[in-house]
């Protein structure tokens, strides 16, 4: 850990888009850096380009679609005590319909998307909590909030994120732990040219630069949201949205079906 550094950040998906903005902006806060990719290469222009910011950067190769690359990760998150945030950043899209989708290409997008953005949130969440200090921030999406859009499995996957932010966030809080998931709306990122549509086929009033992007998902952590959705222009909406979902929460569980099934005992 460098002098006067704020711990040692974590960034999954380090090496382009979002992760690598992640990066920059995180050692200009003062963390040391961790790169996580499996492009060695892209990772080393990366830290090349970070040199500047004077923080101690690491790279750690890692493919996060395999059980070793995810385990090469969490060990280190398990393990390494000067390891204060973590971004789990990295993922992958769909925008094909889902009758048009290749099931192994749906199933490796589950298990990134979420097998090992869980399995590295509960390596270093136990880890934050003995230490009582730590920050977890799991990168989630706006489809999770509209299935209708994109890929059906892929707003499913991101829903996950979303579901699974908010109760370790509910089980750490009170335990020096922050987590936050950010929900981007359009980005402009290679992760839409791996999906099949390049950013450029997109309305361009949709999509944010990542460097908007994750200044604006860190001005939501300084604000101490749960939830950052940088592209919505009313946090009131999103507050009204959480108000509707908890207020379904006492009858969502009865002995009795609802009445307007008609079944009498």
């Amino acid at each position: 850990m460098s002098l006067s550094s704020k711990g040692t950040a974590l960034v999954t998906g380090a090496s382009t888009g979002i992760g690598a903005v992640y990066a920059d902006r995180l050692a200009k806060r003062g963390y040391d850096l961790i790169l996580v990719a499996r492009n060695q290469s892209k990772l080393n222009e990366v830290a090349t380009q970070l040199a500047s910011t004077g923080r101690h950067i690491e790279t750690l190769q890692a493919d996060l679609n395999t059980s070793a690359g995810v385990e090469t990760v969490a060990a280190r998150l398990r393990t390494d005590t000067s390891i204060t945030a973590l971004i789990n950043n990295a993922g992958v899209a769909a925008t094909s319909k889902l009758l048009d989708s290749n099931i192994n290409d749906l199933e490796s997008m589950i298990y990134l998307n979420i097998t090992a953005l869980t399995r590295l949130a509960l390596a270093a969440a136990p880890a934050f909590v003995a230490r009582g200090n730590g920050l977890i921030i799991n990168i989630a999406s706006i489809v999770a909030l509209a299935p209708e859009l994109l890929n059906g499995t892929y707003s499913g996957t991101k829903a996950y994120v979303v579901n699974f932010s908010q109760a370790l966030r509910n089980e750490v809080a009170d335990k020096g732990v922050t987590v936050q998931a950010v929900l981007p709306g359009a980005t402009a990122t290679p992760l839409w040219a791996k999906a099949g549509l390049p950013v450029h086929n997109l309305p361009a009033e949709i999509v944010m630069s990542a460097e908007d992007m994750v200044d604006a998902s860190l001005a939501g952590l300084d604000q101490g949201e749960a939830i950052t959705i940088p592209s919505l222009p009313e946090i009131a909406d999103w507050e009204k949205f959480e108000a509707a979902r908890k207020a379904l929460g006492p009858n969502l569980s009865r002995r009795e079906p609802a009445a307007r099934y008609g079944i009498t005992a």
